[in-house]
């Protein structure tokens, strides 16, 4: 018999199962990605809707796309009377495009916390494909307004604020379905890789964005428009919830009673251990890293989270019963004050270095995706850290902890040279990032399915969606209290960055005690 070849050989190499996850982890990845493309024109058109067309001293420099926009060569418009498209072009340009960035900000945090409860009662294939083309209709629908000349402000806000609302469905239903397909005891280092999904989307929609910005902006926005569209028929046509829709082995079962999962056609089946399986050490695929045994328990009291009976008599998860969830309101508040942080350095961070560095508009940017970088580390890092120790809030802690003094050292280490500002733009993008990339992945998953719910496996969705729409709050106060503070100096930016990283540390306080204490517990125990 002939040898096979090294292809096939390594195909065969892998199991059913294994092929299956690898194909829904790359499937997610690409569908969230394209969300984050879709978001990222605004941010590379702005420069187009206002060119700088008055003296220097007319306006005053207080966002790094300004800046940008001012130190390209100025075109000569058809209108000489014009400044850039109207409306924006007038002298209060600034408060026009921070309410496009505020009415989409604000639109998707509160549009967040309906998006879990409505995904939890709905399939997630449908409820994300209904999502994504909704998404790119208003994204397309931004850039429709350049080819029908439309210049009213209040139809770009409603545009922005449709996508905000639409743009929620995308993240509580992909980590409910990664969720799904992957054990908890890998989930913190999977979710770290997969979550590089936002550095990969921003990227790709600036590079489209700006292919069109100078020659016809509105394909800046009817493209990525048409990508996500596409991209929700490829979710219809391929995404698979459950490893049980297909009679995958996800983990070990044994029977017992059965509830339903969400809106889908099977059911999970949960098993009943007595006292003397309970002592038996679990499946790494099936422990909680989020503790929750009787005596090493995250939470207050261990009683069943309340439910309400959804479609089909299967049980989905109230709002309020989620937030009854050990962990749920903590986590909620410490990833606020995490994504301030991180939302500030995303707005705010070019234009800094361009002050700092005296470096121009192109260069700055191009040195600020650094920040990004790190955070892809460090938020690989903080799940591999935090699978090892199994101890979610500490990995979070420690990182938060080391964060503050290096934001002081970054401020005064930045204004060394431009080899110390890149050392420290990896350094605190790894430590800012990475609690970020952790609450909202492998955390939120874990939460989703704590042992409290009492095998409800209805509530990921909604835990996700809370979680990640406390910290949109925290993403638009940001970029809102830095311009408010960075008149008075970049110091005192800096020091309202170490102040939130310390809230957020702070809210995390009583989970680390209880996780730190419940490992004395064990090695108590192993010694006797």
């Amino acid at each position: 018999m002939a040898q096979l070849p090294p292809g096939i050989r390594f195909i065969t190499s892998f199991t059913r199962d294994q092929w299956y996850r690898a194909f829904i982890f790359s499937l997610t990845f690409l569908l969230y990605a394209s969300f984050h493309l879709s978001r990222k024109p605004i941010s590379i058109v702005k420069g187009e809707l206002h060119k700088h067309c008055a003296a220097p001293h007319e306006v005053e420099l207080n966002s790094y796309k300004e800046y940008a926009a001012r130190i390209q060569p100025v075109k000569k418009p058809s209108n000489v009377s014009q400044c850039g498209w109207e409306p924006f072009d007038k002298n209060n340009y600034k408060q026009l495009l921070g309410a496009l960035d505020y009415s989409f900000l604000c639109a998707y945090a509160i549009g967040m916390y309906l998006s879990g409860i409505i995904g939890e009662r709905l399939p997630i294939r449908y409820y994300l494909t209904v999502g994504m083309l909704a998404s790119g209709f208003f994204t397309a629908m931004f850039g429709l307004g350049y080819f029908y000349n439309i210049h009213n402000l209040w139809f770009y806000i409603m545009a922005q604020i449709a996508n905000g609302l639409v743009q929620t469905t995308g993240w509580p239903s992909v980590v409910t379905c990664i969720g799904n397909w992957f054990g908890k005891g890998r989930r913190g280092l999977i979710m770290g890789i997969w979550n590089s999904h936002t550095s990969v989307g921003n990227i790709l929609g600036s590079l489209i964005a700006a292919y069109w910005v100078s020659t016809c902006w509105g394909l800046s926005f009817v493209m990525p428009g048409v990508i996500i569209a596409v991209m929700g028929i490829v979710c219809f046509l391929f995404l698979i919830e459950h490893p049980k829709d297909i009679n995958c082995s996800c983990t070990p079962s044994s029977s017992s009673k059965t509830i339903l999962n969400g809106a889908c056609r099977f059911r999970v089946q949960m098993p009943t251990l007595n006292a003397k399986e309970m002592s038996k050490p679990q499946d790494p695929e099936m422990e909680h890293l989020l503790i929750d045994s009787e005596n090493c328990s995250v939470s207050l009291n261990s009683s069943p989270v309340a439910t309400v009976e959804g479609r089909h008599g299967t049980s989905a998860i109230s709002f309020f019963g989620a937030l009854r969830i050990p962990g749920v309101i903590e986590f909620s508040l410490c990833l606020l004050f995490a994504k301030l942080v991180s939302y500030t350095f995303l707005f705010w961070l070019p234009l800094y270095i361009t002050n700092v560095e005296h470096l121009d508009a192109k260069r700055a940017g191009d040195l600020s995706t650094l920040f990004d970088v790190g955070g892809i580390f460090g938020g690989i890092l903080a799940g591999l850290i935090s699978d090892r120790l199994e101890k979610r809030a500490s990995t979070c802690g420690m990182m938060l902890l080391l964060a503050a003094p290096t934001l002081y050292m970054f401020s005064a280490v930045s204004k060394m040279g431009l080899e110390a500002t890149v050392v420290m733009l990896l350094i605190s993008g790894a430590l800012v990032n990475g609690p970020y990339a952790l609450i909202t992945t492998a955390v939120s998953a874990d939460l989703g399915t704590h042992k409290s719910l009492k095998g409800n496996a209805r509530a990921l969705s909604t835990v996700t969606a809370i979680i990640d729409g406390t910290g949109s709050v925290g993403a638009a106060l940001g970029p809102l209290l830095a311009g408010l503070i960075s008149p008075s100096g970049w110091n005192n930016v800096f020091y309202m960055l170490m102040v939130a990283d310390a809230c957020a540390l702070l809210f995390l306080l009583r989970l680390i005690q209880k996780e730190l204490r419940c490992n004395a517990d064990h090695t108590l125990f192993k010694e006797h």
